[in-house]
């Protein structure tokens, strides 16, 4: 077995102390105590407990490349209302997404030529090595977009329009602002998602 890296190590270290640095932890119900659930991106720069305002327990998080509605994201979502009793939902995708520096075709061409990290030099994608790739990238839906806002929206619509979401649900749509740390609303996306009777 491989040595385990110093990532592994510090995760590690760190998970037996925190169930000691909460006694409220133990106290945590299992639904979300402010009953409402986030889509968004899993970009590091996010942290959805900060510009949320969530402590611990507060709400779902759903977390994929690009905070797309997805069919796994919807599968939670309906979870996330169906058995632990959300009552609003919110799409939030950010500025600077690296969503919009490649499309499906680029992703595709890449892993069929290798499977290691690519780069980027600010223009284009490469693979600093070749070989070993493999075509099934191809036909991979890679929820890639170009319209920030655009793509707020037509997340909202699919998941109001996805026959296991309730009608009476409220869907939000926002942009996070990476910069300012700003949520900005996108009003054709909320306007979509509107609950209905």
């Amino acid at each position: 077995m491989a040595k385990p890296s110093t990532t592994y190590d510090q995760v590690i270290r760190r998970t037996p102390t925190m169930p000691r640095t909460s006694a409220t932890r133990q106290r945590l119900a299992l639904p979300p105590a402010r009953r409402f659930a986030i889509l968004t991106c899993m970009d590091a720069r996010l942290d959805p407990a900060k510009y949320a305002g969530l402590a611990e327990g507060d709400a779902h998080v759903i977390r994929n490349a690009g905070g797309r509605a997805s069919d796994d994201a919807i599968r939670s979502l309906v979870i996330s209302h169906k058995l632990l009793g959300t009552q609003e939902w919110f799409v939030i995708h950010h500025s600077d997404c690296g969503m919009q520096l490649f499309t499906g075709e680029i992703i595709g061409d890449l892993l069929e030529d290798n499977l290691e990290t690519a780069q980027f030099d600010g223009k284009a994608w490469s693979n600093p090595k070749h070989g070993g790739g493999s075509i099934a990238g191809h036909f991979v839906h890679w929820h890639t977009f170009a319209d920030n806002a655009k793509s707020v929206t037509e997340d909202v619509q699919r998941i109001r329009s996805h026959p296991l979401v309730p009608s009476g649900i409220p869907i939000y749509g926002f942009i996070y602002d990476v910069k300012t740390g700003k949520l900005n609303e996108v009003a054709e996306a909320t306007a979509a998602g509107k609950a209905r009777a």
